[in-house]
């Protein structure tokens, strides 16, 4: 009897991973819909009673230069890939082989899914499960739709979700009123929203800024895919 309990407890084990791994695929399809999802770091906020501030804020509705920044910043080759910057990861891969330090390889797509159906903390497993997921989110949904789902689910600072509250929280206005430099400020913090302050900015985030803020004044071709 005990057997037969152990096979119904592992069946229904296995059903419950099953159903986790797909779910994300299907979400994916429902997200083509004008729905504002949230990412597990928000669910986490609520189910520790920690709550967050977020206001969806259109792609429109977002200052141009911001996005520029931050696809300048955080994945230049967003319109020409697939979902996954393949040379970037193959990098990624040698210098893992050759023990060498890795530097990161994620784009704006996996970092979206990533925010959306999996969490923080670097691990194969995790990477495993974002590249799949990566790749599908490309196909089924358009550049602009990448864009606007990453900028409102984004973590700016503890507790601070989406462009929209973060730019009223730290510089009082709307995404929609943001200047250049005010854009990389936000964009260069989003490696590291919890230590990096886009209203104070280090010695090291002003330089970083400068450098995204040049990058976003020549994008031009870069972003043809969100504004043409």
């Amino acid at each position: 009897m005990s057997g037969t309990r152990t096979r119904s407890t592992l069946r229904r084990i296995v059903r419950v991973v099953v159903f986790l791994l797909i779910l994300p695929y299907i979400l994916i399809f429902a997200y083509l819909l004008p729905v504002h999802p949230v990412s597990t770091l928000m669910i986490a906020d609520l189910a520790t009673f920690q709550g967050y501030s977020r206001q969806w804020v259109k792609l429109d509705d977002v200052a141009p230069v911001l996005v520029q920044s931050v696809m300048m910043s955080e994945d230049g080759q967003f319109c020409f890939h697939d979902g996954v910057d393949w040379e970037q990861m193959r990098g990624v891969v040698d210098d893992a082989l050759d023990g060498e330090a890795t530097r990161g390889a994620s784009t704006i797509p996996m970092q979206t899914v990533k925010n959306l159906f999996l969490w923080n903390g670097r691990s194969f497993l995790r990477k495993a499960l974002e590249l799949p997921l990566a790749l599908a989110a490309d196909a089924v949904w358009s550049k602009r739709r990448i864009m606007e789902l990453y900028l409102n689910i984004a973590e700016w600072g503890p507790g601070i979700y989406g462009i929209e509250a973060a730019s009223q929280h730290y510089f009082n206005i709307p995404a929609s009123k943001l200047s250049r430099r005010e854009a990389a400020y936000l964009a260069v913090s989003l490696p590291n929203p919890i230590e990096r302050n886009a209203a104070k900015p280090s010695s090291g985030m002003r330089r970083l800024a400068s450098i995204v803020e040049r990058r976003a004044r020549a994008s031009g071709e870069y972003i043809k895919c969100i504004y043409d």
